[in-house]
């Protein structure tokens, strides 16, 4: 079975893991003759992502032919001294060509916190460049730093080159990246896709490259992102989640919420994992305070379309529509969720803390101990698509909104701050910051409820902000 048809199946059984291919098989091309290779064995498309612990890193690349080994060759000098064997797996493009790519992987094992490393992936048939990267240790001011965006092209990616030279000077440690990429990785039997990946090389061959699915993913039951990407202690990358310093951080798909045409059991299925991976990591607070939730369609916004965060009944955070059944916003307000961090909208937007529609903003300081997640949404990053326009009268819930192109870098500095800031692609502007502080995290509180209750204002289904909405009940 071609690997984007077991994508189909992947939405029903999560236990499918990528079709690796027999390490004993004899690609087309092996025969007696000692002249013979691979048509196109040069690998590309080099990226990395966290292991799931300091000590682990995945490498991934692709070739367009089976180079038959997968190999990454590293060491502390450029003498490359120690390696280690991945797997491969074979990626059918569901376009019209059913163009064949290879896909690479594996796992370094041995890394020490704070070493600079020397590396580089292929086999015989060909060798990739010499990157380096460095072992995961806290910062010497604390905790570790990221940078976050989404809504990323191959074309107008205006972040594109800050983020390269950024991620090259060891500016940010890791890379969160909510999800749509290339605009489309289809596009033209998969060549976007990889001009994409090559664009984000010199970025993600030197940092680990974490990501979420988002709708422009969607062609061919989402195979590009899931076939492309390694997410850690996951077969498919739709869902999954990792311990950082202070942070426990959730990758999970919004999009399930809405493709619904490859089947419906794929939301219970991850709002099962949900629920299972956030009671575990309710038990390890104490080590890890923070949950930080990331996924591409957001909750909330002002922008002026009419996605599913401008309604009233977002499914998002309401569930499916008669039963509300798996609404998220009940489940993360329950475990304690500090932070949400939100793409899709072609603009940055930080909320004030809310939950329910109520939102606490009648403080001077909304952000220091929140009785509520704060959600912002970070989908500027740059794309051959318009910036979305903002309405002209925000709803309350709204504290600070920008259409520059840009990106947002956070850092996650103890168990009681976290700071966030948003950049401009052009020039070196900090365009919003702000910091989360808490003295304690967990599940709210009966004094969390009442300060929400006390300084927050309750934005009702038959509230209109600005007459210019013609809000009604069911929506706006």
């Amino acid at each position: 079975m071609a690997a984007h048809l077991l994508l189909f199946v992947l939405f029903f059984d999560f236990s499918h893991s990528h079709t690796f291919l027999n390490p004993n098989r004899t690609p087309h091309w092996k025969n007696d003759d000692p002249n013979q290779g691979p048509f196109f064995g040069q690998p590309e498309q080099v990226h990395l992502s966290y292991g799931g612990s300091p000590n682990k890193i995945i490498v991934t690349w692709l070739t367009f032919d089976d180079t038959l080994d997968s190999i990454v060759e590293y060491g502390e000098t450029e003498q490359l001294l120690s390696n280690v064997k991945g797997n491969c797996s074979l990626f059918i493009d569901g376009g019209e060509l059913k163009t064949r790519r290879y896909i690479h992987r594996a796992v370094i094992e041995d890394i020490k916190p704070g070493t600079k490393y020397y590396y580089h992936v292929g086999s015989e048939c060909g060798w990739s460049s010499v990157f380096t990267f460095k072992g995961l240790e806290p910062r010497p001011d604390g905790g570790y730093r990221f940078a976050v965006y989404g809504d990323m092209g191959n074309i107008n990616a205006r972040s594109l080159g800050k983020l390269q030279r950024l991620a090259q000077k060891r500016d940010f440690d890791m890379v969160l990246h909510v999800g749509d990429f290339a605009y489309d990785m289809d596009t033209k039997n998969g060549k976007f896709g990889d001009e994409f990946m090559r664009q984000i090389e010199p970025i993600a061959a030197y940092v680990p490259y974490m990501t979420v699915v988002g709708n422009h993913e969607e062609a061919y039951n989402f195979s590009h992102y899931a076939n492309r990407f390694s997410m850690p202690d996951s077969e498919h990358s739709f869902f999954y989640s990792f311990d950082i310093g202070p942070a426990h951080i959730v990758g999970f798909s919004s999009e399930f919420y809405f493709y619904t045409k490859y089947g419906w059991e794929q939301i219970a299925n991850q709002w099962n994992w949900l629920l299972k991976d956030l009671k575990k990591a309710e038990k390890n607070r104490k080590n890890v305070p923070w949950i930080i939730t990331m996924a591409h369609k957001p909750m909330y916004c002002s922008d002026f379309y009419g996605d599913d965060c401008k309604l009233y009944e977002s499914v998002m955070r309401r569930g499916l529509p008669l039963t509300h059944a798996y609404g998220l916003e009940n489940l993360f307000f329950k475990y304690g969720v500090d932070l949400e961090i939100w793409a899709h909208e072609h603009s940055y937007e930080r909320m004030f803390p809310l939950f329910n529609r109520t939102v606490y903003n009648g403080t001077d300081s909304p952000y220091v101990n929140p009785p509520a997640p704060v959600h912002v949404v970070t989908g500027s990053a740059g794309c051959q698509e318009e910036v979305v326009p903002f309405e002209k009268h925000p709803p309350p819930w709204s504290a600070f909104r920008s259409s520059l192109y840009g990106f947002s870098r956070m850092q996650v500095f103890n168990a009681t701050h976290l700071y966030f800031e948003q950049v401009a692609a052009a020039g070196d502007d900090v365009i919003d910051s702000f910091w989360v502080v808490k003295n304690r995290h967990g599940r709210p509180t009966q004094n969390d409820k009442k300060k929400l209750e006390t300084f927050g204002s309750r934005i009702p289904f038959n509230y209109c902000h600005h007459e210019s909405h013609n809000c009604h009940p069911n929506g706006l």
